[in-house]
């Protein structure tokens, strides 16, 4: 029998994909945001291969929402403890992940906040996370930085900086938002193709982190605000 045919894992069952998040992950507080709990990934090759076994495929992207990355910590931390960034206006959370952000701004009291991910599986984890926390927030799986932006006063992104070609579209997506006088916030601890010299800090953390995904056991982390040229 084939790797396809066994598969157990369907992308267009919600219930399928939700039921293989709960098996897969626990539900942990990010040690920088424990107001906030998610679905998470204690290893992640396990999940990562898991993953590919259950979609009878190879190949398959990093499960990037299975996990609570640096920016996206600092960035709901940041939000919480300055909720005046975000209290009643309208948010997008970019490659929203787990949904940590947009969870965040939520509680940061955000009057609507919209989680934008391509990946199918990221947005039934938001879901799952959504109820965890009692909030409520709407998802997208259309591809934002493809077109416009719906409108919004602030826009977040959490740790996208991690491709050159992501990176190249992120930062156009941001600079068309900005052009129209919204608030850009972003997580980052300076990933590779980040571009510092557009973005001005906020607040700085240190974010623990595990040495399965980045290269320390503490992140150097910013919440960054866009400044243009």
């Amino acid at each position: 029998m084939s790797a396809l045919a066994e598969s157990q894992l369907d992308l267009d069952d919600r219930h399928s994909v939700e039921a293989f998040i709960r098996a897969n992950t626990k539900l942990l507080r990010p040690p920088l945001v424990p107001e906030i709990a998610l679905h998470l990934a204690e290893e992640s090759l396990a999940i990562w291969q898991k993953t590919e076994e259950e979609l009878g495929a190879m190949n398959v992207p990093p499960p990037y929402w299975a996990f609570a990355w640096a920016g996206g910590q600092a960035l709901a931390r940041f939000m919480l403890d300055n909720p005046e960034h975000v209290a009643g206006k309208r948010v997008v959370d970019l490659g929203s992940g787990s949904g940590l952000s947009a969870i965040a701004a939520v509680k940061a009291g955000a009057r609507c906040v919209l989680a934008a991910d391509v990946d199918r599986m990221a947005l039934a984890a938001i879901a799952l996370n959504v109820a965890a926390n009692d909030v409520a927030i709407a998802t997208t799986s259309d591809d934002l930085l493809r077109g416009s932006l719906p409108s919004a006063d602030v826009v977040l992104v959490g740790d996208l900086f991690y491709e050159r070609a992501l990176a190249d579209k992120v930062l156009a997506c941001v600079e068309a938002a900005a052009a129209n006088e919204t608030l850009v916030l972003v997580g980052d601890p300076k990933r590779n193709y980040f571009p510092t010299d557009r973005f001005e800090v906020c607040a700085e953390y240190r974010v623990p982190v595990t040495r399965d995904l980045e290269d320390a056991e503490i992140k150097q982390t910013a919440v960054w605000r866009f400044r243009g040229e």
